[in-house]
């Protein structure tokens, strides 16, 4: 960690961090906060909005499918009942 070599780290809390990376190691850890600050440091990141990709969700979705629970699928990964059709469908092979 380049300029933190001076600094004693196990002595950082959270509060001694700048702006979101004080939020970040309140629930991250410092020490998650210390790597991720050296690897990405004046980088602009942004986090999407969806967490997981397509790919994973269908999966889920397929894997999840009892044959009468389409309503509930749609809830649960915020889709519309119309969409989680359509990939029971295109994939009516796999359940």
């Amino acid at each position: 960690m380049r300029g933190l070599r001076a600094i004693k780290t196990q002595n950082i809390k959270c509060e001694d961090l700048n702006g979101a990376y004080s939020e970040l190691a309140s629930i991250l850890g410092v020490d998650a906060v210390l790597k991720i600050h050296d690897k990405y440091r004046g980088t602009q990141i942004s986090f999407p909005v969806e967490l997981f990709s397509r790919e994973f969700i269908k999966a889920q979705i397929i894997e999840d499918y009892n044959g009468r629970n389409i309503k509930e699928l749609a809830s649960k990964f915020g889709y519309t009942e119309k969409w989680i059709r359509k990939i029971l469908k295109d994939n009516a092979d796999k359940y």
